[in-house]
């Protein structure tokens, strides 16, 4: 009979432990957060008095905001202890709206060439949309630590916008003629292919509750007229707060630049060079369920 409730005892425990395994092996993860954000990024434009191009800063010349409270959100699906998926969003849209623009300068979208004089109102408008894909291998494990590598994809949403007081130049004669005049929106909307990325990632429950995480990523590719990059790297604590309830204080370094040429679609002619740059440095505070 002893024997029997030993036994018992001892089925009983390999159910739970099974049970938790399976919890483990099918876990997910929702994290929405805010991060504070420092940009800069500038376009390459044309002076229409001097016929030179130059850069124009979004944030010092057009007035954009510099820095912001942000949010993200990241979601992880773990479906056994070494595997697992991820995808995350990150965003930063701004619009800022300057009365007399210091210096002229002439802008292609699409294939048309707007003209803005010195002394027009001007908004501007410049959104950026970063979401990743990937996976996470565990190719390393210990009782109270994990270290991984990680494979994904990044694809930018990129938007910029004028609206004001713009001219639409038509060329006649081989000579470029400009009207001044209100438009409503001038945009041009770009998204790149998808960009691959590569990391390392770990975790280490330093005391019960409270664990250590940090990742580091990286990318680059240069394909056509696109050149891209982009490094992140985030290190912090995660406190549990309870079973499935968990938040997380990072720091965080993050760095996005990408240059694209835009050429006709006619005679493959050079019309405008784009150099968006975005980067942050400082704190992470997010909230996390598991389920």
């Amino acid at each position: 009979m002893a024997a029997c409730q030993t036994y018992a005892a001892d089925n009983d425990q390999a159910l739970q432990d099974f049970a938790s395994i399976n919890d483990l092996d099918n876990q997910v993860v929702l994290r929405i957060g805010g991060f504070y954000s420092n940009s800069n990024s500038s376009m390459d434009v044309t002076n229409p008095i001097l016929g030179q191009d130059f850069k124009i800063d979004f944030e010092e010349d057009l007035k954009l905001e510099e820095s912001q409270f942000l949010p993200f959100f990241e979601m992880f699906y773990h479906f056994n202890e070494r595997h697992s998926l991820y995808i995350d969003w990150k965003q930063l849209h701004r619009t800022a709206e300057i009365q007399a623009i210091t210096t002229p300068f002439q802008v292609n979208f699409e294939d048309k060439v707007y003209d803005i004089k010195a002394g027009a109102k001007l908004k501007t408008t410049l959104n950026m949309d970063i979401a990743r894909l990937g996976y996470g291998y565990n190719f390393y494990q210990g009782n109270n630590y994990n270290l991984g590598l990680s494979v994904g994809l990044h694809t930018m949403f990129i938007k910029t916008g004028f609206e004001g007081d713009i001219g639409a130049c038509i060329e006649q004669d081989l000579v470029l003629k400009c009207d001044q005049q209100p438009l409503d929106r001038a945009i041009d909307e770009s998204v790149t292919a998808p960009l691959p990325d590569i990391g390392l990632y770990g975790d280490y429950e330093f005391s019960p509750g409270f664990r250590f995480t940090a990742h580091v990523q990286y990318f680059y590719i240069k394909l056509d007229d696109l050149k891209g990059s982009l490094v992140d790297i985030r290190a912090g604590v995660e406190a549990e707060i309870t079973e499935n309830w968990h938040m997380t204080a990072a720091f965080n370094y993050y760095e996005v630049d990408v240059d694209y040429t835009q050429r006709t679609n006619v005679g493959d002619i050079h019309v405008a060079d784009y150099n968006l740059y975005y980067s942050f440095i400082g704190p992470m505070l997010s909230v996390s369920y598991r389920f």
